[in-house]
Parts: C-alpha cells; sequence; structure tokens
C-alpha cells in the first residue's frame, strides 16, 4: 500500500513485492542450510526482514520510474537508473548485513539465543540487493511497458506529492541557511537518550502471559511429611477457591528436585485459561495472591512467574544475590540482619534464603571434670550415645537364603525426648553404672541443614521477588545497596539466576552496540574511501536511538534484551537513509555541482525514496510493536523501538544529514582513467 500511494500505478507498485517471496525463501533456504529450526526468533526474523527487503527494490525502481517519467527510453532508464543506484544499495545492504555479526558473535546464552535471528535478517536482505540489482531493472521495465496512460489517482494526487517536494526544497533551503541549528539539535538528542534513557526501568525481558504460575512453599526444619502435606493441600483449595480463571491445579508434596530429600518443601502449580477466557492477567492473579500468602503463617509461600528467558533449567525468584565469606560464623550473625533489611524494603515482595538456620538439635556438652572424677572417658560417652542414638550397623546375618543388617539402636519411644538420656547408662573404671545426665548437658539449638558453597566459598544465596512497579535492575541495586551497608571487606558477593542473566545480557549487548557502531564506520570508510563521508552518516545514529528511546518511556516499556537488539538493528536502519543521500550528493560533486547546491538537489531527489523505505520498514515491524497476543508482549518493545526509531530519525534525517554534510564534507575530486591517460588511447610504435 504504501509502495502504491507513492507510485499510484499498480503495476509498478506490485514490483518490488516479488523481492519479499524471493528473499524469504531464500533467508529459509539460508536456515535449512544452517540447521535452523522454525521457532519463535526465527519467524520474528521473517517478519522484521519483509519490511527490510522490500527497501533495495523501492530505491531502484523509484530511480527507474523518475528517468521513465522523464522519456528516457526504457532500457536506457533501467541501465542508468541501476548505475546511480547501484554503489548506495550495495552500501546499505552491507551496512545493514554487518549489524548482525555482533548479535550473531554475542557470547553466553543471548548469542544463542539471537544467533538464528540475526542470520536469518542478514541473509535476506542480501539476496534482496542482488534481486534488487539483477531482477528488478529487467521486471521494472517489462512493466512498465504495460503502462500506457496515468490512472486517474496519479493525476489527482499528483499535485500533492508535487507539493510536499517542493514544500521539502523550500524547508531545506531556508534550514541550510540556519544549518548551525543540526548541531543543537544531535546535541538535544544526545540530552534525550542521557536522561530519558538513565531513568528507563531496565530488565532481562518483559513477563510474558503465559497462563501459568506456581507456588513455592517452604515449612519449618522438622516438619513431617503429614503435616507438610495438609499445608500444600490447603494451599491447593485456596487456590481452586479464590481462583476462578484456574483450569488446572497440581500440588507435590516434598518434590525431591534438588535430591536432598527433605519433607518441609512442597509446590503448587496453576494453570489458567487463556488470556481470551479471563479478564485478569497473570500478573494480577499472582499479585492477589501472594496479598493473601499472610494467612497461611505456618508456612513459607509465594507465587513465582516463570521468567521468559532464562538460562537456568529451573526458575525461580527473579532477584538472587550470593553473599560469600571463608568464615561461616560471619554468615550466621549477618543472614538474619541482611533478611530483615530485605523484608523491610519497598522494592521486595516475598524473599527467602537457601540457607536456613532452623534445623532443631541437641548440643551435648560433657562434663569432663565430672566425668573423670567417676571414672568415666569421654570415649565411652561417645560410644554409648553411638550405640544409642545413631543407628550404627554392626553387622549381617543370613536368614531363608536373605542377608539382613544388623543395626544398633534404643526403640523410638525411648529416644523421642531429650529427658530420655537419664534411662541411658555409662559403666566407669569400676564397674558401677551411671546415668548419662550426670555427666552431660544439653543444649537445644538450630543449625543449616546444608552447607552451601559458591565458588569454593561459604555462601548464602538471597531470592526475593518484586514489588509492582519494580523490575530486576531495581531488585538488584536495593540488594547491593543493603550489602554495601552490612557486609565489609571480608565479604564478597555474585548475582545468580536471572539475576546473573540479565547482568551479563546487560553487559553484551551494550559490548555487541559499540561494536556495530566501529563495524558500521569501518565498513563505510571501505566504501567511500573516506573518513569525513561516515562521519557524517553516522549522526543519523543519534537521531534514531533519541527516538528509541523517547518511545519506550513514552508507551512506558522497559530497556531490555528485546529493546537493545531493537537499538542495534537502528544503527544498520537509519544509517540507510543517510547513505542515499551522501551517495548522491557526491555523484553531484562529481559532475561539477556545488557543495551546498549539489546536498540540497541530492536530498529533494532521494526524499521520496527515503521516505517510502523508512515507511515499509516502519510498517513491516507494525505487527510486532501492536502484538496483542498473550506470548508476544516481550517482542513489544522490540518493534516500539524500530517503529519509533525510523519515524523520529526520518524528519530530522532530511534536514541533519545535509547540514552536517555542507559542515564536514571535503570537495570531492575523482579522476577518471581517460582524465589520467588523455581521451586518446596511447598508440604504440614500432620500432
Amino acid at each position: 500500500m504504501i509502495i502504491y500511494l507513492f507510485f499510484r500505478e499498480w503495476i509498478i507498485a506490485l514490483r518490488p513485492l516479488i523481492d519479499i517471496p524471493v528473499s524469504l525463501t531464500g533467508a529459509f533456504f539460508i536456515m535449512y542450510l544452517s540447521g535452523f529450526t522454525i521457532n519463535v526468533l526465527t519467524m520474528l526474523g521473517i517478519v522484521l526482514a519483509t519490511g527490510l527487503v522490500v527497501d533495495d527494490g523501492i530505491v531502484v525502481t523509484e530511480n527507474i520510474y523518475k528517468k521513465l517519467e522523464s522519456g528516457v527510453p526504457k532500457w536506457k532508464a533501467a541501465l542508468d537508473g541501476s548505475k546511480e543506484i547501484y554503489f548506495a544499495v550495495i552500501a546499505t545492504s552491507i551496512t545493514i548485513a554487518v549489524i548482525f555479526l555482533p548479535i550473531i558473535f554475542l557470547p553466553g546464552f543471548v548469542g544463542r539465543l539471537f544467533q538464528e535471528f540475526g542470520i536469518v535478517v542478514a541473509g535476506a536482505v542480501l539476496i534482496s540487493s542482488f534481486v534488487s540489482l539483477t531482477l528488478t531493472p529487467v521486471l521494472t521495465v517489462k512493466m512498465a511497458g504495460k503502462v500506457h496512460k496515468h490512472s486517474w489517482f496519479y493525476r489527482v494526487s499528483e499535485p500533492f506529492f508535487r507539493g510536499m517536494e517542493n514544500g521539502y526544497n523550500w524547508l531545506l533551503r531556508g534550514f541550510m541557511r540556519v544549518r548551525w541549528l543540526a548541531f543543537p539539535i544531535v546535541l538535544g538528542c544526545f540530552a534525550i537518550i542521557w536522561f530519558i534513557g538513565k531513568n528507563l526501568k531496565s530488565e532481562l525481558a518483559p513477563m510474558e502471559d503465559r497462563s501459568q504460575f506456581r507456588m513455592s512453599v517452604t515449612a519449618p526444619e522438622g516438619t513431617s511429611y503429614d503435616a507438610m502435606d495438609q499445608y500444600v493441600d490447603r494451599l491447593s483449595q485456596f487456590m481452586i477457591d479464590s481462583i476462578p480463571e484456574r483450569e488446572v491445579v497440581l500440588s507435590v508434596t516434598a518434590p525431591g528436585f534438588t535430591g536432598s530429600g527433605s519433607v518441609n518443601t512442597g509446590f503448587v502449580r496453576v494453570t489458567l485459561v487463556p488470556t481470551s477466557e479471563r479478564n485478569r492477567s497473570q500478573d494480577e492473579i499472582v499479585q492477589m495472591v501472594n496479598r493473601n500468602m499472610r494467612n497461611f503463617s505456618e508456612v513459607k509461600a509465594f507465587a513465582i512467574q516463570e521468567p521468559t528467558i532464562s538460562a537456568s533449567r529451573f526458575g525461580g525468584l527473579p532477584v538472587q544475590y550470593v553473599i560469600q565469606n571463608n568464615n561461616f560464623e560471619k554468615i550466621r550473625q549477618v543472614l538474619p540482619a541482611f533478611l530483615d533489611s530485605v523484608s523491610q524494603s519497598p522494592v521486595f515482595q516475598g524473599f527467602d534464603s537457601d540457607l536456613k538456620f532452623n534445623k532443631p538439635e541437641l548440643r551435648i556438652e560433657i562434663n569432663r571434670l565430672k566425668a573423670t572424677q567417676m571414672g568415666v572417658s569421654v570415649g565411652d560417652i561417645s560410644e554409648t550415645l553411638q550405640l544409642a542414638l545413631s543407628n550404627r550397623r554392626m553387622g549381617y546375618f543370613m536368614k531363608s537364603g536373605k542377608q539382613y543388617q544388623v543395626m544398633a539402636q534404643v526403640e523410638r519411644g525411648d529416644r523421642d525426648d531429650p529427658t530420655d538420656l537419664k534411662n541411658i547408662y555409662v559403666r566407669n573404671t569400676l564397674g558401677d553404672i551411671i546415668s548419662l545426665d550426670n555427666l552431660v548437658t544439653i543444649r537445644e539449638e538450630t543449625a543449616p541443614p546444608v552447607i552451601y558453597h559458591f565458588n569454593r566459598y561459604k555462601s548464602a544465596t538471597l531470592s526475593a521477588g518484586l514489588a509492582p512497579g519494580y523490575t530486576i535492575a531495581d531488585g538488584i541495586a536495593e540488594m547491593q545497596r543493603i550489602g554495601d551497608k552490612l557486609l565489609d571487606d571480608t565479604w564478597s558477593t555474585q548475582l545468580a539466576g536471572s539475576s546473573r542473566d540479565y547482568a551479563e545480557s546487560s553487559g553484551n549487548t551494550s559490548f555487541a552496540f559499540i561494536l556495530a557502531l566501529v563495524l558500521i564506520f569501518l565498513v563505510l570508510a571501505a566504501q567511500f574511501e573516506s573518513f569525513i563521508d561516515p562521519l557524517v552518516i553516522m549522526f543519523t545514529v543519534p537521531l534514531a536511538i533519541a527516538g528509541a528511546v523517547l518511545s519506550l518511556w513514552l508507551f512506558g516499556h522497559t530497556l531490555n534484551i528485546f529493546s537493545q537488539i531493537g537499538m542495534i538493528m537502528l544503527i544498520g536502519l537509519v544509517t540507510k537513509n543517510g547513505i542515499l543521500i551522501v551517495e548522491f550528493a557526491n555523484q553531484k560533486r562529481r559532475a561539477g555541482v556545488p557543495k551546498l547546491q549539489a546536498v540540497i538537489e541530492a536530498s529533494s531527489a532521494r526524499m521520496r525514496p527515503i521516505v517510502m523505505t523508512s515507511l515499509a520498514m516502519s510498517l513491516g515491524a507494525l505487527p510486532i510493536a501492536l502484538s496483542l497476543g498473550a506470548a508476544a508482549t516481550s517482542r513489544i518493545p522490540l518493534g516500539v523501538v524500530i517503529v519509533g526509531g525510523i519515524l523520529f530519525s526520518l524528519v530530522l534525517t532530511l534536514f541533519v544529514i545535509p547540514a552536517m554534510y555542507s559542515f564536514l564534507s571535503s570537495r570531492k575530486e575523482k579522476v577518471t582513467f581517460e582524465e589520467l591517460v588523455g581521451e586518446e588511447e596511447p598508440v604504440l610504435e614500432e620500432g
């Protein structure tokens, strides 16, 4: 539709659309050769490529069509039009393909995640450039031969487009009189990027409504299986009664996923009906459940939504902060204060620690002086306690062809209470029987059932959910603030789970963004044989990134892995507009046109294809930005970044790039071979 609105001829408008099936077929062939599957990210690449592959065809078709309108013969128009534009087509296609190299080679799980996406889009763009420079000129001429006269729509709308071009030319000439304003505009874009970007919420990926969540349930250490099963059943019944949108409620007591064999844990998994059949979102239901967990004081329970992206097999709370110290007593002292600070923080909702000092145990202290006076050794006391309480294996015996173990232990009824020590006796050196309660003191204590290590250090991992309105970046920052307040220099901290995934992805994508800028500049420098022209073209980047950041802020989205990948893509997409202006201006200057006039004429001539390709790319990404499906919400920021960045930079590029070109571009003198050796070829004389 965009192509038709600008060409106003169905035959010509349909021509660039041929690029879509040809290029996408090539993209599927690349997927086949690479061993990729059809999945969410490859299909995301196909959707984006649909808007990209028509760009080169639009530029070539528009240039040929303009020559046909001026009366140039068909085949000459095809040759001259392609010759004028082929450098820009190759430059833009290589630029877009190169922009995906940092994405393809990103380390970690983010690189594995987006590798297929980058290869699919880059392959489709390269194939489309080949099609645009080979099939497009021929098909344009063949189809143009069937157009004998302009349609009524063309005749009616042509004054509007002429007025648009003339109006842009008039505005550009006026802007060039005050072209120094381009520098404040660029600085303003940097200010938008800095101030608004700094205040954007940051996370790994937006939470998707997957119509399911789970409850993690933990009871005090020492809770029996029967008691734990009753707690889990109560929670399951609460889910059934309070969530009319539930479809399936599954509860498991003592699942033993960690292999510890602990019976004081359980979970409840709730599957909801599809989003189209309920009024509340998954997040609203989870918040309601967590608010009601205070009614279950016997256990610690909280609802967990599965993360959209996670490198770990098992999901958990989003914020996981590891504190480490070789002195275990320091961990014992600091952990309660740390958990208390987490519970008081408004950032968190629901928290837990893997290290729990809640396993009840009896510590027996031997009165060595009294034992010595009564003729009882410490070894005798230890041996007696071991035989009575430790379920020690003494040997085997055979009966009816089967082997049985001989275990030493008093009856359960005689070892259930600390006072039962009165009934355990030890013999002294004189042969007298002495009750153990005369020789020992019993003290009740709590201890951790397991001592955890992280990177070979004793550790405790604190996990926390996020209160509404906060993201994983806020949670990590809050944990670090608490750590700075409570931990001294002997401590070290690490991130785990989704928090570590977020930190790694943020660092990797920042590196990929910088690498993409460097690669684009070097590729353009090699193509233009200049460092000035690429610098002029690169001024499109802050214009687009400012539009992307502004769009995320206006529509309430976060800075996440998808929006960051979209910003990297923007670098390649918007430099295309700068390439078209700079290359055409260089051609004008080589023809002898003064610099200021050359850039004005080039911008006016390239305005229509720039607008067409920008709108085509924006509309190609619009389905992603408008995704209303429950499983597509995480990709919305990617579409918002592309659409907002392209449209925002479109208007500014048409004025800022010509102004920057007039300031920075040096004189272009490219000497031809004929000028170097003379108009006539040299004649070799025979000697």
